[in-house]
């Protein structure tokens, strides 16, 4: 059920009511204009989250990508997690997780033709995109984890919640997860809740609709987990995910934050699961390579290893791992669905944004040959989107 995996520190309630009060100050700082949002000539879409752990960012950015990338030029802009290099950072061909981050990293390789960078503040990576010679003809940016970074004013403001972490529910770090005050959630233009199980029943729609009682002017939507092809670690050809009926025995390897959905979805497909779990974006080491090696050694066959794409980007240069583990290691790709037949609904809330704000792109291409012969064709600053408006 929802928020299910919530659990809360009562006794470190005081300490949230401490925290609460500096983000309460902060924000109240924004929104009396003390400190300043910027805004830019260019579409930027931001998606995050207010809590802390995983909420399915990254699928949702590669959504975005795959939904935009052949109608304009998308830049996406990450802060580069526990990356080894600082400043600003554009991906290229050598890029690695160590340079840009595991999240950028998986992005960049998925979608090579896709100008991918890092910067830990986001006004001067803005910026950089839209001005450098190397990241020309920029149409829109898409801000990786940014729901919080309020120093930029997004066009469209996306705030994903786990469908087993309610924000309704949860309590302020650090008794909980929170990372700000639920009324955070008004500066959303769009909510998504993810992770959803695939038969979620119609009156749980309507009660989680309920619960997270939006303004008018925010969009909700419901989003689950879909799986792609097995895709061997070493390289060879991949497995349909049915494959893994035939397999007894997994090893379960993740280093994200929340991977429970995840095994209660491949619980079907496989009667014995076994998770390994480091913690979210960890960086493995040789001692953790001769555990993984352990843990295959004790697993009886037939047996695999599954993993996600972001692990890969740290498993695949761990060189104490055994040739056996190697060759048995296979990375489930995760994307993303909309449930109660949204999908055409989003698309054209996204599309139109950049449409409307784009001078440069296929989109806006269409949008000026379709104006009337006397129309006004001067420019303009990009707006944000119209939600609140209606």
């Amino acid at each position: 059920m929802e928020g299910d995996f919530i659990r809360i520190n009562k006794w470190l309630l005081p300490l949230s009511w401490l925290y609460g009060l500096a983000v309460r100050v902060r924000n109240a700082l924004f929104d009396l204009g003390v400190l300043k949002s910027e805004s830019f000539d260019v579409p930027v879409i931001s998606v995050g989250n207010i809590t802390v752990g995983g909420t399915g960012k990254t699928p949702h950015v590669e959504y975005l990508i795959d939904l935009l990338r052949h109608k304009c030029r998308v830049a996406v802009l990450s802060r580069g997690y526990k990356r080894k290099t600082r400043g600003y950072v554009v991906a290229d061909s050598t890029a690695t997780a160590r340079t840009i981050g595991d999240e950028p990293y998986q992005m960049k390789h998925k979608f090579p033709d896709v100008t991918v960078a890092v910067d830990r503040d986001r006004r001067h990576g803005i910026r950089r995109l839209t001005e450098d010679k190397s990241a020309d003809g920029i149409d829109v940016v898409l801000l990786d984890d940014a729901f919080q970074h309020r120093y930029v004013k997004p066009g469209i403001n996306i705030l994903l919640v786990d469908y087993h972490r309610l924000i309704i529910y949860d309590k302020l770090l650090p008794a909980g997860r929170l990372r700000e005050q639920l009324s955070g959630k008004n500066r959303a233009d769009i909510v998504i809740i993810t992770k959803c199980p695939a038969d979620l029943k119609p009156m749980e729609f309507r009660v989680i609709t309920k619960a997270m009682d939006l303004y008018p002017y925010q969009h909700l939507y419901f989003t689950r987990l879909d799986y792609g092809d097995l895709h061997p670690l070493a390289g060879g050809r991949p497995l349909g995910i049915e494959t893994l009926r035939k397999q007894k025995h997994i090893v379960l390897l993740t280093g994200i934050a929340s991977p429970k959905q995840m095994m209660l979805d491949l619980a079907p497909l496989c009667p014995d699961i076994r998770p390994l779990t480091f913690a979210d974006h960890h960086n493995f080491t040789a001692e953790d390579a001769n555990r993984i090696n352990r843990t295959f050694e004790a697993t009886p066959a037939p047996r695999l290893i599954v993993t996600t794409e972001k692990d890969a980007a740290r498993l695949a240069g761990l060189k104490e791992l055994t040739d056996e583990v190697r060759k048995a290691i296979y990375v489930l790709p995760v994307h993303i669905r909309f449930m109660l037949e949204q999908e055409d609904n989003f698309n054209e809330n996204i599309i139109g944004y950049v449409r409307k704000n784009s001078r440069n792109s296929i989109l806006a291409k269409a949008k000026d040959d379709n104006k009337p012969k006397d129309s006004d064709n001067t420019g303009h600053r990009t707006g944000t989107i119209s939600f609140r408006n209606n």
